[in-house]
């Protein structure tokens, strides 16, 4: 039985994984570890997991997201998204371990009306994605075979989310403001499990960058509004501009990817947006019934 060491298992991802584990149980065994039971920073505690585990796969689902701390916090979003990735795929190397890494949209700039592909120019804007642009070369460096997920606007029925940030605010407020002029892809982060799961499973894999996420693009606005169509709440919502919500960190005004390579070496089709959404608010009006 093959083995999968899930790094960040408390996350959101890592929780959409737990989920999809039983699904798995008579071809792969799961170990989910914590921040608290393994800290990716530290070579020697790596080193160890693996000695003990010896996993065939290593899903790095950790990561620093606190996107406008990061910019007072940047050596510790750097220890966590750049040196701590850098050490698990160096690790994985020496025990010849496929690693599967996720980084994000907030790679690129969004400087362009076009859709991103893998091979084109990065230049993030932020601490934030600066900091996973420089774990996705470390983690190519250290180990040839790794699978990079670029993914966007994560959201699942697990921790904090848009999704239930949203779905929180409908139930004070009557009226509220969202961005409008920012455009992207939400991910329901089920989906990227599955996808995971998918590569994992897939017995030629090739390597490198992959964008994956849920299609196609759209704002946080009308994602907003989506939102509240499917939660049934009357709150009034109206689209505001980014100068209008300054935050700490600046974000990509659009930043789309392209998901042909994904679909043509993996045969993985991602989901439209508005069908994943759904899922997920449903699943949201059980659980909070």
């Amino acid at each position: 039985m093959k083995r999968i060491l899930v790094v960040g298992g408390n996350g959101q991802l890592g929780h959409c994984l737990q989920k999809l584990a039983p699904k798995y149980h008579d071809i792969f065994d799961f170990n989910f570890t914590g921040s608290d039971a393994l800290n990716i920073t530290d070579k020697v505690q790596i080193e160890k997991e693996f000695e003990e585990y010896q996993p065939d796969f290593v899903i790095n689902a950790s990561a620093y997201t606190a996107v406008d701390l990061a910019e007072k916090e940047e050596e510790k979003a750097f220890a966590v998204n750049a040196i701590g990735v850098g050490n698990l795929a160096e690790v994985s190397k020496e025990h010849n371990v496929v690693l599967i890494h996720i980084s994000t949209d907030y790679v690129f700039d969004g400087e362009t009306n076009l859709s991103y592909s893998e091979d084109d120019f990065t230049g993030p804007i932020g601490v934030y994605g600066t900091s996973k642009r420089k774990g996705e070369e470390l983690a190519l460096e250290n180990n040839p075979e790794t699978v990079i997920l670029r993914t966007s606007w994560l959201y699942s029925e697990f921790n904090k989310n848009f999704v239930k940030t949203m779905l929180h605010l409908f139930n004070i407020k009557d009226e509220m403001g969202i961005v409008g002029d920012q455009h992207g892809q939400p991910t329901n982060a089920n989906d990227l499990a599955e996808a995971i799961m998918d590569i994992i499973e897939t017995e030629n894999k090739k390597f490198g960058i992959y964008h994956f996420s849920n299609y196609p693009e759209t704002t946080w606005f009308d994602f907003a509004n989506k939102i509240k169509e499917f939660s049934g709440s009357n709150v009034i919502l109206k689209s505001i501009t980014t100068e209008e919500f300054p935050t700490p960190a600046k974000r990509p005004k659009r930043s789309t990817m392209s998901l042909d390579k994904i679909e043509k070496d993996y045969k993985i089709e991602p989901k439209h947006w508005e069908n994943s959404l759904q899922d997920c608010v449903e699943i949201l009006k059980i659980t909070n019934a």
